[in-house]
């Protein structure tokens, strides 16, 4: 098997070699751009007649040093920046000799005597094509033929460099020892080299050609070629990755066939086989439409085996992924977007995310697909938009779907003011008035039985409307005060019914009926706030170094808010709880009848509240220091650095509520301290006591009790819950350009359309600091801390994580980076990434290796840089199933 291997390794190697986008490279080469040669002599008629323009045309020269001129040979030698110029055709060289009785140019550069290189080589160009340089050429102005040594041209991504061709009468071209490379380089560091060759306006075909290595020729060859040439779009094979698995075998990876169907659309389809029997398909298709749309669909589909054999371990996954995007200018007012990523539960586990071992798409535990569209409607009143959407959980095995959503808003309007008044709003013109109208069609069950008749059973459908109503007005200069209100109201075409089943020792039991049918609630609340804002100043300081000044601002906020009780089942939205008996169930909470909304679990529940007559209020801090700021060698410039951003207390106080009126006090805030680090934090503090549960003697659990924390002797609200985070990055400016080449890339796909591998690559180098590489910055180490603590009737919960990331330069051309985190519950390191990165110029090195955990693996890769020969790589993978190397 190992012979087996190492065959097909070979095989795809050479294949991949001599057989990977050439007849796309060699579509694009100009006859006359690249090498033009002439052996023999035409008579005038035959050349007017070829080329009317021929005789009509001069020549034109000049140089920078000198001009000489033969009189005797009628020959003119230019030296120094020397240039000629005959119709479109252009020449420039440091030496140029032109024998105006044979109609003959002869251009060279010179070698620099202190150097010892060879500078001001012939640089040419022919009509519109680009241009090309050579050591020497011969042209003759009259045939307009030319033989040209040593050339070098750009063609498409690809360079061809050195040799000899000779364009023959028929528009044939004869080529020579011509090598074709995507190294940048005059003298590459790698290419084919095409021995023999004619290229004819439809076909290439070559004798001997081989691959050469940093100057080595290779055994990777073909005795012969031949490659259509048809100057459009092509179809072809694309050939496969070879590897090996430890538990799935020998694997030939995306082996398949490329359709190009015209300029607006393609299709690839790529499969994947084993020799244990396990095997994928895919098909991937782009499409566009210039200044329109573009967008593409990928659909995948694995079959794995894994045990022993008549004890395999067989798994059926699937995929769905569909993008697309519509150009801002194409249509002015509407939208229409898309993002689909459908797949089976264990379809990313089983395939190593596409074998793309990316440890946070393997561990994601969800996934959601969204198809939306949005159009401005009445003159930019109303904003109309609908959207299917599908949530799947991997873990439970759910999936939500919304088939669709509607939304259709108004913009706030002033039904009271005038479009021509002129002065100060009255206060009635100040009134505002909104709507908005939400339309769900909802499905949430088990995938496994989602088009079955009992997931069916499932939908629901519902709508909700809104009309708010507010006005705003300040008082004394510095008081904002809004007051105002909102009506709510639902419509749902599905309702629930409870059975109650009550049991002697006082426990309860309840089963829900879902009925058919429309049904409609109403609500409403009625508001008021004021707010405003403190500033606080120290004076300046004089003896704390660069610190001048304090500054505190507080935002406090109040708010009052009534609604009436529409739990009470006279309103028709509650009902109370009734058991087999006919008799009422208490709630042991809080001591009153027991009731639930038949909105319950429906498309819209509402917001059917209690009676309530709340205060809310809300205080903001925020602190900054003013110091001086050391860049500035005046010594008066000065800069602020922010100490507390947005420390926020929030809580409310229900007078109509029977118990527990005050509710829990939640704060939040953020700090900056330097451009590296900044911490965010939140928390909640609950104001009321705990008392044991005593059942017989004997303790059962904490309960809440109804005393604040002052009544129980606490000299503070009891810390519920607090977690902070914090990141730090070491080198800011790899930071800054991670983010800008995030950035630039984005922006560029979004404006030449993405296909759907473009965008999971812009999304892996967003979740991997790793992902972008920049030879330019020699090291960097980052970190990010987070810490939660939560203290729920008694139990206290700790939960810290540590990830950290990094890269260095081993030299100017070799980086190597990694990433991983320490797990505090197991009290070990998570698991970790480690990457060498080698820049060949023109080619690109990288191994992968993950040394320990589920996804154990390691990967070698050498590709080209070149987008055109993308497919030319080199690499060698152990498949994650691996136990060992």
């Amino acid at each position: 098997m190992k012979l087996l291997s190492n065959s097909i390794l070979l095989f795809s190697v050479i294949l991949l070699t001599l057989n990977v986008n050439k007849a796309n490279a060699f579509s694009a080469f100009s006859l006359q751009q690249v090498i033009q040669q002439d052996t023999t002599k035409k008579d005038t008629s035959k050349v007017n007649k070829n080329n009317n323009s021929s005789l009509d045309q001069k020549v034109e020269y000049k140089a920078r040093d000198s001009i000489r001129m033969n009189k005797a040979g009628n020959i003119i030698y230019m030296y120094g920046n020397a240039r000629v110029t005959y119709g479109d055709f252009e020449l420039d060289a440091d030496y140029i000799r032109y024998d105006q009785k044979n109609n003959i140019i002869f251009a060279s550069g010179r070698t620099d005597p202190k150097t010892k290189r060879y500078v001001g080589k012939p640089i040419f160009k022919s009509g519109t094509e680009g241009t090309a340089m050579a050591d020497s050429l011969y042209y003759n102005s009259a045939t307009t033929r030319a033989k040209v040594f040593g050339v070098f041209s750009e063609q498409e991504g690809g360079f061809f460099s050195g040799g000899q061709s000779k364009k023959q009468a028929d528009d044939e071209v004869h080529i020579k020892n011509m090598m074709y490379s995507t190294c940048n380089l005059p003298h590459p560091h790698f290419g084919l080299m095409i021995s023999k060759g004619i290229a004819t306006e439809k076909t290439i075909i070559t004798g001997p050609v081989y691959m050469k290595i940093e100057d080595v020729s290779t055994p990777f060859a073909l005795p012969f070629a031949f490659f259509p040439k048809q100057n459009k779009r092509t179809s072809g094979i694309m050939l496969p990755t070879p590897g090996e698995d430890a538990s799935r075998g020998f694997f030939l990876q995306n082996f398949g066939y490329y359709l190009g169907l015209n300029d607006y659309w393609d299709a690839k389809f790529l499969g994947t086989i084993y020799t244990n029997g396990s095997y994928e398909t895919s098909l991937q298709s782009n499409y566009t439409k210039r200044y329109k749309f573009n967008g593409g669909i990928n659909i995948n589909y694995a079959s794995t085996r894994n045990g022993l054999q008549g004890l395999e371990d067989v798994g059926k996954n699937f995929r769905i992924g569909w993008n697309h995007s519509q150009n801002p200018n194409a249509s002015p007012g509407s939208t229409f977007t898309a993002s689909v990523n459908l797949s089976s539960a264990s379809y990313y586990k089983a395939t190593a995310a596409n074998s793309t071992y990316d440890q946070r798409a393997i561990a994601q535990n969800s996934s959601n697909s969204s198809i939306a569209y949005s159009k401005v409607l009445g003159g930019g009143l109303f904003n109309f938009s609908t959207a299917l959407s599908a949530t799947q959980d991997f873990g439970l095995g759910t999936i939500a779907l919304q088939l669709p959503t509607m939304n259709l808003n108004m913009s706030t309007i002033s039904p009271f003011d005038s479009k021509n008044r002129t002065g100060e709003q009255k206060w009635y013109q100040r009134i505002t008035v909104g709507y908005s109208l939400q339309g769900n069609n909802n499905i949430n069950t088990a995938d496994n039985i989602l088009f079955k008749p009992e997931g069916l059973r499932k939908l629901q459908t519902g709508f909700s409307h809104t009309i708010p109503i507010g006005m705003n007005f300040t008082l004394l200069k510095y008081l904002t005060f809004s007051m105002g209100g909102t009506y709510n109201e639902v419509w749902n075409f599905q309702t629930i019914n409870k059975r109650f089943t009550t049991f002697t020792d006082g426990s309860y039991t309840s089963r829900m009926d879902t009925l058919s049918g429309f049904k409609r609630g109403g609500s409403y609340n009625l508001s008021t706030s004021m707010s405003t804002k403190v500033y606080g100043k120290t004076k300046e300081f004089k003896n704390l170094g660069n610190i001048k000044q304090l500054r505190h601002v507080m935002t406090p906020s109040v708010s009052f808010t009534y609604s009436p009780d529409f739990t009470d089942p006279s309103r028709g939205i509650y009902k109370e709880a009734i058991d087999q008996n006919g008799r009422k169930i208490t709630n042991t909470g809080t001591g009153l009848p027991l009731t639930y909304s038949i909105f319950e679990g429906t498309a819209f529940p509402g917001s059917f509240s209690g009676r309530q007559a709340a205060i809310g209020f809300t205080l903001d801090n925020t602190t900054e220091l003013k110091v001086k700021s050391s860049k500035d060698t005046t010594g008066t410039g000065e800069r602020k650095i922010p100490i507390i951003q947005g420390l926020s207390f929030s809580g409310s106080y229900n007078f109509l509520a029977t118990r527990r009126k005050l509710s829990d006090i939640s704060f939040s805030g953020r700090s900056q301290f330097t451009d590296k680090l900044g911490i965010s934090y939140n928390g909640t503090f609950n104001p009321y006591v705990l008392r044991d549960s005593i059942n017989n003697g004997v303790f059962v659990q904490k309960l809440e009790d109804t005393r604040y924390f002052w009544q129980g002797g606490q000299f503070f609200p009891r810390l519920q819950n607090i977690g902070f985070s914090f990141d730090y990055n070491f080198n800011a400016d790899a930071l800054k350009k991670k983010n800008e080449a995030y950035d630039k890339t984005k922006d560029q796909i979004e404006q030449q359309g993405m296909t759907p591998l473009q965008s999971e690559q812009l999304n892996a180098i967003n979740r991997d600091p790793n992902a972008f590489v920049d030879f330019n910055i020699p090291w960097n180490f980052a970190f990010s801390y987070r810490f939660d603590y939560s203290n729920i009737l008694g139990v206290q919960t700790v939960t810290n994580t540590l990830n950290f990331n990094g890269d260095f330069n081993l030299t100017p051309k070799w980086k190597f980076t990694f990433n991983s985190g320490y797990d505090f519950k197991n009290q070990g390191l998570t698991p970790m990434t480690l990457a060498i990165y080698r820049d060949l110029h023109c080619w690109d090195m990288s191994v992968n290796w993950i040394p320990y955990g589920a996804y154990k693996s390691y990967s070698v890769t050498i590709k080209v840089k070149a987008s055109i020969l993308q497919d030319l790589k080199l690499s060698k993978r152990q498949g994650f199933y691996s136990t060992g190397y």
